[in-house]
């Protein structure tokens, strides 16, 4: 019997990285990729992937156990990337949050205890669950202190995998993930949305006084992070994937201008977000035991990124233009001249 994943959330970002990055590196697997093609989720992050033999797409909810299980009946390995990931949307409703980011993965997990066939669960989790680092760096083992309802939706979706693993002996690895950047991202994450932007001569609208400090990772790394903990991972363990590039975000905002010959003058301050965390970092020394660093540094993948965002024009404007979700959500953020091109 051939070896199969079941990725979910994976015609969005990271997911559909993923999705590409396994099937480079795994073509004997089969690869089930289960999404529900919400706003960000996005068909074309997925081309070429028809070509696989193995792959195949289900449209459906996480949420849904009559999708859900015979999914899961049938895999080795469960990768569950879906999740609803803006902060400032969860600030305005954290409802679906709460539904996708935690229920779904109960859905999930359930799904997976009574099979009969997977051996690994892997919960993707995010930095931001740890809240606010002054000082230092974050391991697995500190107190998790979510200030915003979406860190909050995934520390409850993170600490309820682990409970399936010390309640149910439920073979599950948490991973806990910088901020990704690289191409197919959203446009309304602070990279994408500020090169598109600067693209069109359009207004960066920096949070604050921008001094918030993010580490960046990039999404090839992270994807290379998750292929190794499923090959030499501990069930019941916790693994952060961190880049080891501490931005802050006036920084980050000026990189991006000089990358693209564009003016200071297109930095628009705006009022800061709420509970806003001054920073992050995370200590990947468990990580790194295993064999795994970051192998992109982050001056080259965002000169990287920017270009992939240049070269593709058609995929983003697409986006920023015809979607009335996403014009509807920037202009009620930012206002109209940074929510779209026209």
């Amino acid at each position: 019997m051939s070896q199969s994943i079941l990725i979910t959330g994976g015609a969005g970002f990271i997911g559909s990285n993923f999705v590409h990055f396994w099937a480079a590196a795994h073509p004997e697997w089969s690869i089930t990729n289960l999404d529900k093609l919400t706003y960000a989720g996005n068909p074309e992050n997925l081309v070429g992937m028809a070509d696989h033999p193995g792959y195949r797409f289900v449209k459906g909810d996480i949420c849904d156990p009559a999708v859900v299980a015979p999914l899961i009946e049938g895999a080795d390995v469960v990768v569950n990337f879906a999740a609803e990931t803006h902060v400032d949307r969860s600030i305005k409703d954290a409802g679906e949050f709460i539904l996708t980011d935690v229920y779904g993965t109960y859905v999930l997990l359930e799904a997976f205890r009574r099979s009969s066939r997977g051996r690994l669960f892997v919960q993707i989790s995010t930095d931001e669950v740890y809240g606010s680092v002054a000082e230092g760096s974050s391991v697995e083992t500190d107190p998790i202190a979510p200030t915003n309802p979406y860190s909050a939706s995934k520390s409850g979706a993170d600490r309820l995998a682990y409970s399936y693993f010390a309640t149910h002996d439920v073979p599950v690895i948490v991973t806990r993930a910088s901020n990704n950047y690289g191409p197919r991202q959203y446009p309304e994450k602070i990279i994408p949305l500020f090169v598109t932007n600067a693209i069109d001569d359009r207004p960066l609208p920096l949070y604050g006084d921008g001094q918030q400090v993010r580490d960046w990772l990039h999404v090839d790394d992270h994807c290379r992070a998750i292929d190794l903990l499923i090959e030499r991972g501990t069930p019941g363990e916790v693994y952060n994937i961190g880049g080891g590039a501490e931005v802050r975000n006036r920084e980050l905002t000026e990189n991006i201008l000089e990358l693209l010959d564009k003016p200071k003058s297109l930095i628009e301050r705006v009022e800061d977000r709420p509970g806003h965390d001054r920073r992050y970092s995370l200590s990947t020394s468990k990580l790194e035991t295993l064999g795994w660093s970051p192998a992109t540094r982050f001056e080259v993948g965002l000169e990287q990124t920017v270009r992939w965002y240049v070269d593709h024009r058609e995929w983003w404007e697409r986006i920023k233009t015809k979607s009335q979700e996403y014009r509807r959500f920037h202009e009620e953020q930012y206002g109209a001249d940074s929510a779209s091109t026209g």
